[in-house]
């Protein structure tokens, strides 16, 4: 199942960037046995700055064909690194060919958008910088790659 991470905004050099890369790297190599990934990323820009309409429509047109959406929202469903890891498994056993994660703006994703996910997660009540949440969500796409292939899971 490939992954698409589908973000507003451009991560620049830095440390969020090579602590991403580092985390999809990872998950590539963990994943690749399980089925699972490549997992890439797909900016979006609004460069006019209309807002999170505008935004949605730019997600809109970056998601791969008939991709399982998931969005990544405050509103979402709280879960566990296992929890996250058997959905993946989930979608991957019923033959789901695309997932696209996306990530809104500051502002979030348009409630349209959100309307049209297929599944919603969220990372907590508090909101999270949205070039952040990338990492975060690089971090859980390898983490539960681990996890479904019989290695140690942590929990804190």
């Amino acid at each position: 199942m490939r992954i698409s991470i589908v973000a507003v905004g451009r991560l620049r050099a830095g440390p969020e960037k090579t602590l991403l890369d580092d985390y999809l790297t990872r998950f590539d190599r963990t994943g690749r046995g399980l089925g699972l990934g490549p997992a890439r990323v797909i900016e979006v820009e609004d460069k006019k700055n209309a807002g999170m309409g505008a935004e949605a429509g730019l997600l809109r047109k970056a998601l791969p064909k008939g991709a399982l959406i998931c969005t990544l929202d405050e509103r979402g469903r709280l879960m566990s690194s296992p929890d996250f890891a058997q959905k993946l498994g989930n979608w991957r056993d019923a033959g789901r060919q695309d997932l696209a994660l996306i990530i809104g703006g500051a502002d979030g994703v348009d409630p349209s958008l959100r309307a049209e996910a297929d599944f919603s997660i969220s990372f907590g009540s508090m909101v999270w910088p949205h070039m952040l949440v990338r990492v975060m969500l690089a971090e859980q796409l390898y983490r539960a790659a681990t996890i479904l292939s019989g290695g140690p899971y942590h929990r804190v």
